[in-house]
This record gives C-alpha cells, structure tokens and sequence, in this order.
C-alpha cells in the first residue's frame, strides 16, 4: 500500500502540533509550584510524627518514674514522723494501725497512674541489734504488683547474714533508733507498645531516719505482709 505525499504531510503536521501541545503542557507542569507545600509536607510529616510520639512517651515515662519516686519518698518521710505527736511520758511507740495509714496515703498519692494495681511500696524497718549489727526488724507491702525486696525480708541481717545497711549508699541505723527505707515498684506500660520503649518496672527508693526517739522493741507485731 503506497502512502502518498498529502497523507504523510497530513501525519507530519499531526506529530507537530502534539509535540507543541506536549512541551507547552510540559512547560506549565514545571512552572506550577502551587502544590510544593502538600507534597513536603507529606514527606515531612511522618518524620515529625514519629518524633512527636517518641518525645511523648519519653515524657510519659520520665513522669511516671518522678511520680512513683516522690511515692517513696512521702511514704518514708510519713513513716518517720509516726507517734511524734505523742506527748506521753514514755517514749511513743508505733501501731499497726499507723502504718496502714501511711500505706493508704501512698496508694491515694498514686492514684492518677493507678499505683495500687500496678505498683508496690514496701517499707522497712532498719534498726541495730544489741551486737551492732544492722537488720530489718519489720516489713510491711502494699500494692499489687508481685514484687519482693531487693534487700531482704523481714528479720534479714539478724540470721547470720550480716549487712552493712539498706540500698545503694548503704543506709545504716544509728543505735536505738530506726531508718525507715522504702522501696517503690511500678509496672510501666508503654504508650505506644514496644514501638519506643519496652515495658519496664520502674523502680526508686528513700530513707528516713525516725524522727525523735521510739520505743522500738515494743508496739508493731513482728510480722510481715510482703507475701
């Protein structure tokens, strides 16, 4: 089949004016910059995003972990202030009754992470032998996270095992008086799962020496609740 020269030029003038209607197009598409915010924005966002997530669980767990230290610290302060109001002749004593109290308080201070579901204060009682010899002459838990003492259990250090005293720095107790050492446990839960930062148990402690002079072998029951 012969094509004839009125076709081809027909074709020609075709391929010219889509060629000319191909780079006027081409031409605005490059000149158009009306959508270069939407498509920097798309690209930017999931990194901000991520940043944005990763700051708030970091800021999330940093409260926490402030929160569940300032836990341990009001409930060893409280307990070392038990019976100083107690204008009695003879030294004051401490009840049971006192001690839950203070246990109470430190679960209704963490009430806003939920302490007495996910935490566990234990508070104990150091104090020295008639033989020098530092040991924790009772304990008492609260919460319901299953957590024991990093330290020991109640009557630890008057068995044959020796301490130097209760947590990293050591905490002794001077003679005829008692240190009240606290331990805090929370079990954290990420915001975001394991995406940032793994669940992780949140641990802080305080001490605080009794204020004043206590009968200290007579009042709380020799016991312990740390089960």
């Amino acid at each position: 089949m012969l094509i004839t020269s009125a076709a081809s030029a027909s074709w020609r003038s075709r391929a010219r004016r889509f060629a000319g209607l191909l780079a006027v197009t081409s031409g605005r598409l490059v000149r158009d910059k009306s959508a270069n915010s939407l498509i920097e924005f798309a690209f930017s966002m999931p990194i901000f995003l991520t940043l944005g997530m990763y700051g708030a669980e970091l800021a999330n767990m940093a409260a926490t972990s402030m929160q569940v230290s300032q836990i341990a610290m009001a409930l060893a302060d409280n307990s070392a202030r038990l019976g100083q109001t107690d204008n009695s002749a003879v030294l004051p004593t401490i009840l049971d009754p006192m001690v839950n109290s203070v246990m109470s308080g430190a679960m209704k201070q963490g009430t806003t992470i939920n302490f007495q579901a996910n935490g566990r204060v234990i508070l104990s009682s150091l104090e020295q032998t008639a033989g020098g010899l530092q040991y924790i002459h009772w304990q008492r838990c609260k919460g319901n996270f299953a957590r024991a003492s990093a330290y020991g259990p109640l009557n630890y250090g008057n068995t044959g095992t020796a301490i130097p005293g209760l947590g990293k720095n050591n905490v002794s107790a001077p003679a005829g008086q008692a240190v009240m050492f606290v331990e805090a446990f929370y079990s954290y839960k990420s915001l975001f799962g394991n995406m940032f930062v793994k669940n992780a148990v949140i641990s802080q402690e305080a001490a605080f020496l009794m204020r004043d002079r206590r009968d200290l072998a007579r009042g709380i029951a020799n016991t312990t609740d740390c089960t």
